[in-house]
């Protein structure tokens, strides 16, 4: 098979053509819908006092892939593929639980979005490293947004946190 290297793109071809289905395309850069999800995580306080941290990491991933609804096709590597909604809202009342991760793995930790499928949490840390949180345990998916979500929709297996 012949490869041509001139046209390689940022991710893999099928996610690539996952993201593009979902309408991302290279330069897509939303900051004014960051910039809403930023404000409207910063102004809540759960009821014990929790709030979210914001970070320039966490409102770049937004910017750029924030709003797209993914659904890869195809089988994965080693588990099915994840469905995404990239909206950090499905975060907002999880502040306490992001808090604790943050202190565990001593960063500040962020909402990415959430794998509809399975209502796993997606996080971002303040060095963009990006995890997965459900109730089987705290995952880690990868050192930026772009290996995360290739990781995410090619199936590949994350990796369990563990802390202490």
């Amino acid at each position: 098979m012949h490869t041509d290297r001139t046209s390689t793109t940022r991710f893999a071809v099928p996610v690539d053509a996952a993201l593009r289905a979902a309408g991302w395309q290279p330069g897509r850069w939303d900051i004014k819908q960051a910039e809403i999800w930023a404000d409207t995580l910063r102004e809540h306080t759960s009821p014990a006092g929790h709030r979210h941290c914001v970070f320039p990491a966490a409102v770049e991933a937004w910017a750029e892939f924030g709003g797209l609804r993914i659904d890869p096709a195809g089988p994965g590597r080693r588990i099915a593929p994840a469905a995404l909604h990239l909206d950090p809202l499905h975060g907002l009342h999880m502040a306490r639980t992001l808090g604790d991760l943050g202190r565990a793995l001593g960063t500040e930790v962020c909402p990415l979005g959430t794998e509809t499928g399975t209502e796993s949490l997606l996080a971002i840390d303040s060095e963009g490293r990006v995890y997965a949180l459900d109730h089987t345990g705290d995952w880690y998916l990868g050192p930026d947004i772009d290996q995360a979500l290739s990781a995410l929709l090619a199936g590949a297996e994350p990796h369990r946190l563990t802390t202490g």
